[in-house]
């Protein structure tokens, strides 16, 4: 692997010959190096790929800021998170958890608290992301030696969350989908004039449902091709939920910016049903 570009003594752009242009990080791997020069494979920690979302601009500009030690704790929180999540995930969330992680252990060290107002929510409806974020909070005392808060896991559960939901560092999205998954809960309250348990078994399906909507929503490939008879049927079986389902589907409209399809809409029925006959 040969040095293209030193930015520091532990971040360098450089050219692989099977992956091509890659940023390279470890501590002291940029050390006494310079353009051409053969890269010290012992002093690599974590090799970044460019793709469509993350540019050698991108990862560059995150990457010289973070010291080299919080690259490896995120990479382990990553390992971790695939392991326990059962899924794999993009590794440009190790990049952003190494930024986050950086600065919540300066933010300490400090002296500076910050609370996390969507504990509740994001601990109910990511609950699976939330107790690997619990975990994540242990490795980062350990290797920081600060005393984080163990409210730090809501903000490492968005993180994880994110990269889950829409493979990208902005997370906007995540907060949009936390803030309507809240008001949808509040609308079915209204709607069956009960309080719903967003840690139960029914919640969970339903949450997991929204959460699959949300990705076919953004990619523009929602569900449109059940049978109109089928559609009807739905309807006529479960008229509480469907009215219910109506008004979630006027929230998701005006929030997200699209049109709901009447599949969409169908689905959504059958699951308010499922959570409301529970």
């Amino acid at each position: 692997m040969k040095v293209l570009r030193v930015f520091n003594n532990n971040v360098v752009m450089a050219e692989d010959p099977h992956r091509g242009t890659v940023i390279v990080t470890g501590r002291g791997v940029g050390f006494s190096r310079k353009p051409g020069d053969s890269l010290d494979t012992g002093k690599i920690v974590q090799v970044f790929v460019p793709d469509a979302e993350n540019d050698i601009s991108y990862l560059s500009t995150y990457l010289v800021d973070v010291p080299p030690e919080y690259i490896e704790v995120a990479r382990e929180i990553h390992t971790l998170a695939e392991h326990d999540l059962g899924t794999s995930l993009p590794q440009s969330v190790i990049i952003t958890l190494a930024d986050h992680i950086a600065f919540a252990v300066k933010r300490v060290r400090s002296g500076i608290e910050m609370g996390h107002p969507l504990k509740a929510e994001v601990s109910h409806l990511y609950s699976k992301e939330y107790e690997v974020a619990r975990k994540a909070v242990i490795i980062i005392r350990e290797y920081s030696g600060a005393a984080i808060a163990d409210d730090e896991a809501v903000a490492i559960t968005m993180h994880l969350v994110n990269a889950i939901q829409f493979e990208t560092g902005d997370l906007s999205k995540t907060f949009q989908m936390t803030e309507i998954f809240t008001q949808i809960f509040a609308v079915l309250s209204s709607a069956f004039d009960r309080e719903f348990e967003t840690d139960s078994l029914n919640a969970a399906r339903f949450i997991t449902h929204l959460r699959y909507f949300f990705v076919r929503a953004h990619a523009d490939k929602q569900l449109d091709d059940q049978p109109r008879r089928l559609t009807t049927t739905i309807r006529d079986a479960f008229p509480e939920a469907f009215q219910a389902a109506l008004h979630i589907q006027g929230l998701l409209e005006l929030r997200l910016g699209v049109q709901i399809t009447d599949d969409e809409l169908s689905y959504l029925t059958l699951h308010v049903a499922r959570l409301t006959t529970e």
